[in-house]
Order: C-alpha cells, then structure tokens, then sequence
C-alpha cells in the first residue's frame, strides 16, 4: 500500500509540474545570467483584449537555439509590486497561454500589468530577460494611442499586415480594417483590403494616418479580440537616395561675435529622408568634437526639427559659447553631417563685433536734439533779443563812418503823427536809446532853400525813418520832399528807411515810390499803449533795424561835425540834382511865396 500511494505522489507531481512553471531551483549548480529589463520590448495592450509577450531571449538565436537538440526549456514568471520575488506563471488558468516562443494573457486587466520574466536553461546554460506589461483603458474604437510607425514613400505600393496576427494560437479569426475611424477605403485601385491585409497600390495624399485592425477569434469557448494600429506616414518619393547638406553656415555668412560675452553658433542641416537610419549633425573645434574636447565653456544641446516635409528634416544644432574669448577666434569651428549616402561639412567665419556706444550715442543725440529744439523755441520767443544781444557784442559799430545823425525822421505836419515823433518817438531815441536824431522843423537854419537843406540833413543821416500817413503822398509837402530824397538814396546803397505805421493807412493812398519800395522796406507798427513799455516788440524791433552801436565814450558829435567838409557837400549837390530831375514832373511847383514861406515857417 506505501508503494502505491508513493507512486500516486509522483503522478500527481509529475502532472502538476506540465502545468505550473517551475521554480529556479537553488539546488541548481547553473548560474543564472540576468540581462535585466529589455527596454525595446515593453509591451502595451488595451484592458480587456489579448496581449502577446514575446521573449526577447530569442532575438538572439546563435546563443539561445530554442529546439528540440537544444533541451532548452522555456519558463515563465511574473513580479509585480506586491512580490519582490519572482512568482511562477499558472499556465493552468484560461487567462495565460504559452504558445511557441511567445505568453498570450486574453483578456489583460489592469491587474495583469507588472513584470514579466522568460527564462530560457538547461542543465550547462540559464538566461533570463525580463518584459514590462502596461495595461490601458481603451478610448474608443478608433483610440490610437498604441500604435506601430511604418513610412511608406509616395506614389509606392505597401502591404499593411495586423500585428501580432501571424502568432495568433487560432486559424480561425476575423479582422476589421479602420482607416481613421471610417471602413470606407473608397480610394479606386488604389487602395483595397485584401483578406486580412490591405494593399495600398499607389500611396496618394489622403491615404496617410492611422490605420486599425481589429481581430477577433475565440479559444475555449471565449470570444476574444486585440486591437492594433499602423500610422502610416508619407515620405519623399526620393528616400534614401539624397545626401545630407550644410545650410548654415553657407559661403559667405559671417558670424558676429563679442568678445566675453556668450555666443551661439547656429548649424541648419537638411537631412534627407532615410529609412531606419539615425543622421549624424555635430560640431567640432579644431577637428574635436564638443565631447573629445571636453572644455566646459563649449556645450551643444540636441538637435531640434525645424521642418519636417515627408521625411525631408530641415535640423538645428546650435553651438554655445560661454564667455567668448579673443583666442577662440584662432579656433576652426565646423560643422557636419553624415549619413549612409555621404557627407558634408562647411566652417563657420566669425568676426569680432566693433563696439558702438549705441547708448551713449542715442543719449547724445536726444540731448542736443533736446536742446536744439529749447534753443530753437528760446529763439522764436526771444527772437528780437537775441539779434540785439548779438549785434551789442559782436556787431559792427556803424558810426564809424562820415555821417552825423543816427536818424532822420519824416513826418507828416499838422497832425497826430507830429505829436508822436515830438513827444514820444524823439525822446525815446535821443534820451532813452543815446541815438543822434535829426529834425528838418528843429534841426535847420534859417538862410537856406528847403531843398537843399532836406537833402543834406538826408544825406548826413545814418537812417530815414518814416512815419507813414495819409499827408505823406500830398504833393508840395515836406514829408513827400523826404521821402523821394531817401528812396532815392537808397536806391544808391547810401541810406536805409524804415517805415512806421503809427495808425492804419490804406495802401491805396501812398505815393507810387513807396508803394514799389514797400516790398523791400520794414513797417513796424505802433500798437498804442502796448508799444509804450520800452521792453515792447516796437522798439525792439526799431533797434534793430537803427544803425548797430558799441559803448564807448561820447565823442561821436565831435568826430562827426569834424567831417562836415567839401565831401558833404558835393554829395548834397548831386542828391539834388537827382532828386530835381525825378520830381521834373511831379514835385513842387508852388510860387516862390510860398516857398520862401514855408522856409521861413521850417526855421
């Protein structure tokens, strides 16, 4: 009885044991290599579909033959986050299914994810690898969060095949093609789903993006299914056909750089679309890549995508600089690429940035702009000041000639203009101004002709002023007799008159002489009181245009009556005689009393 129950012991270990993966046995003498956690291999599967772990170990077949020569066993285990030790899978359950090299979990729930161990070994060799399981809660139909990349160039065929489908445990199965989100492939000859393969004849625009198969089977009684999805993404019709090209820095390009301070050197590269293939962009110092080089102040980040136009990149891979120094000027900086079809470098030209005091130039130009416009608006309120300021200091002295009077005024008798030049216009240039004024009615001694007199207290005067009124243009007057003596004068370059407006006078009423002279005389105009202020515009205004004096000692008068000679007088004759001839027609033609009376009356 002992016998047979030992038997009975055994059958049942025996059978349990073609169930249940065995345990690594530390009775074993074989010492199990670990490779660790496959990083390429994680695995991702929608909860509630089929799952296939494939064991890495055989991606290796010259180390691990799995067959039947080899005796090499096939294990599985699991560690999850609640057991650090490595737990035998039970293969007896419906929900793991060992099938060739392969672990099929159907259905995954989230509490099947977790760390996954396939272990191949016999009695001289062991090796185990282990596979991450992430479990995901799918978002709908066309939820396309697990997928595969495939890159297919435009107008080529392509075969698109659902993952996973040729390892499936089951021949009988059905697949359901999406292409996103829509069973329509309404896309002529084309495009066209073949059995469980849809066959893309001639990949056009519209034809990219994701495309999902569903594949349903059952196995012991229970209906299961996996989702997978393909994108599918367009590239040049040209892949793996181009050479790589140095954009930046091109022929010519000057890069500017300042000394101490950081720089970054720019590198634009076009990568042209290879399959399957990682493109090498790289800086080097002096024929040093930044890592051989190993100096703190270079560094080179990774390349960034500036463009991406169906597998043709356009990359940026910039070069930082840390405080710039004079001798990294010296330094050869290039850049390169490289891919399977060839290669291509180019250096970058630098030059040390002239430094201009932009700030300070800026700062400047806003001050004296600033001050440009104060001086210019200062000039235009001040504007009569500051002629007269500059005249006192810098301008020329003008009794430095042969005349005797500083102004000789005309004025119209018997009238208010005549009370202005006596009570006003008279004082204020003789006391208050210290000019010398000259008055025919005040000034001339009786004995002479009116005539002669006029044009000789005229012609000795440095300026003519003339207060314009109504009774200036009456013929046979004194104020006409002056005025034609001064325009003419002045025509001649020997006097300058100036005209004031003590009231409004229609222009019509002047005499023809002065209307043609007006254009190139100056009016000043009394205002009334306002004028009376000797800070007012009218004697501004008259100071300036009254001869230019220097203060120096009074000995004008003497210097001047010292000059009254032969000269005056030949220049007196011949005023006269010009005068005489200009006014044939016009002028006096009164009889001699009247003459003689007004002579007598002017004395």
């Amino acid at each position: 009885m002992l016998f047979y129950a030992l038997l009975l012991v055994a059958v049942g270990k025996a059978a349990y044991s073609n169930r249940t993966e065995a345990l690594p046995t530390s009775q074993s003498s074989v010492q199990c290599h670990d490779w660790g956690v496959h990083q390429g291999a994680s695995v991702h599967v929608y909860e509630g579909e089929s799952g296939r772990i494939s064991c890495p170990l055989f991606s290796f077949p010259s180390l691990y033959n799995y067959n039947q020569s080899s005796r090499l066993t096939l294990l599985w285990y699991r560690q999850t986050n609640t057991h650090e030790l490595e737990q035998p899978i039970d293969l007896r359950t419906h929900t793991f299914l060992k099938h060739r090299d392969s672990l099929w979990i159907q259905p995954a729930t989230v509490q099947d994810r977790g760390l996954y161990i396939c272990m191949l070994r016999n009695t001289t060799s062991c090796a185990k690898v282990g596979v991450q399981l992430e479990v995901f809660v799918r978002g709908g139909v066309c939820d396309g969060t697990l997928h595969h990349n495939v890159t297919v160039p435009f107008q080529k065929s392509y075969t698109l095949r659902c993952p996973d489908l040729q390892h499936l445990p089951n021949i009988s199965h059905n697949v359901t093609w999406y292409h996103k989100c829509s069973r329509d492939f309404s896309f002529g000859l084309e495009r066209q789903v073949k059995g469980d393969e849809v066959k893309i004849y001639n990949l056009l625009i519209g034809m990219e993006g994701p495309y999902t198969c569903i594949v349903s089977y059952k196995n012991n009684g229970h209906a299961l299914q996996f989702t997978r999805t393909i994108n599918v993404k367009p590239v040049s019709p040209s892949c793996g056909t181009e050479h790589p090209r140095i954009l930046n820095p091109a022929s010519g390009q000057i890069y500017i750089v300042t000394l101490g301070e950081d720089v970054n050197l720019s590198c634009r590269a076009f990568l042209p679309c290879m399959e399957n293939e990682e493109q090498q962009v790289w800086w080097s110092i002096d024929n040093k890549t930044v890592e051989e080089l190993a100096d703190p102040r270079y560094s080179s980040p990774a390349r960034s995508i500036e463009l991406d136009d169906y597998g043709d990149q356009t990359v940026l891979k910039v070069l930082h600089v840390s405080e710039f120094l004079a001798s990294d000027l010296q330094r050869e900086f290039r850049c390169s690429t490289r891919n399977s079809r060839g290669f291509n470098t180019s250096i970058a030209t630098l030059q040390k940035n002239v430094y201009i005091p932009s700030v300070e130039l800026g700062c400047g130009l806003g001050v004296t702009l600033a001050v440009a416009v104060l001086l210019f608006v200062l000039y235009r309120v001040y504007k009569l000041e500051v002629h007269l300021l500059y005249r006192s200091w810098f301008g020329t002295d003008e009794r430095s000639d042969d005349k005797e009077y500083d102004v000789y005024i005309s004025y119209a008798r018997n009238g208010e203009e005549e009370e202005f030049v006596m009570t006003t216009l008279r004082r204020v240039l003789e006391v208050e101004l210290g000019y010398s004024v000259c008055i025919f009615d005040r000034d001339s001694l009786p004995g002479g002709t009116i005539t002669d007199e006029t044009l000789r207290f005229v012609g000795r005067s440095r300026r003519l002023v003339i207060v314009v009124s109504a009774l200036s243009a009456v013929q046979g007057t004194q104020a006409l007799l002056e005025l034609q003596a001064g325009l003419v004068m002045l025509r001649g370059g020997r006097l300058r008159v100036v005209l004031i407006q003590y009231k409004p006078v229609n222009k019509q009423c002047w005499v023809k002489e002065l209307r043609r002279a007006r254009v190139a005389l100056t009016l000043i105009r009394w205002q009334g009181e306002k004028s009376l202020p000797l800070s007012s515009r009218f004697w501004k205004q008259l100071q300036l245009e009254l001869p230019a004096r220097k203060h120096t000692t009074h000995t004008d008068t003497e210097h001047t009556v010292s000059h009254t000679g032969h000269g005056e007088r030949k220049q007196a004759v011949e005023s006269t005689a010009l005068i005489l001839d200009s006014l044939r027609k016009t002028v006096i033609r009164t009889p001699q009393k009247q003459s003689e009376q007004s002579s007598s009356t002017a004395v």
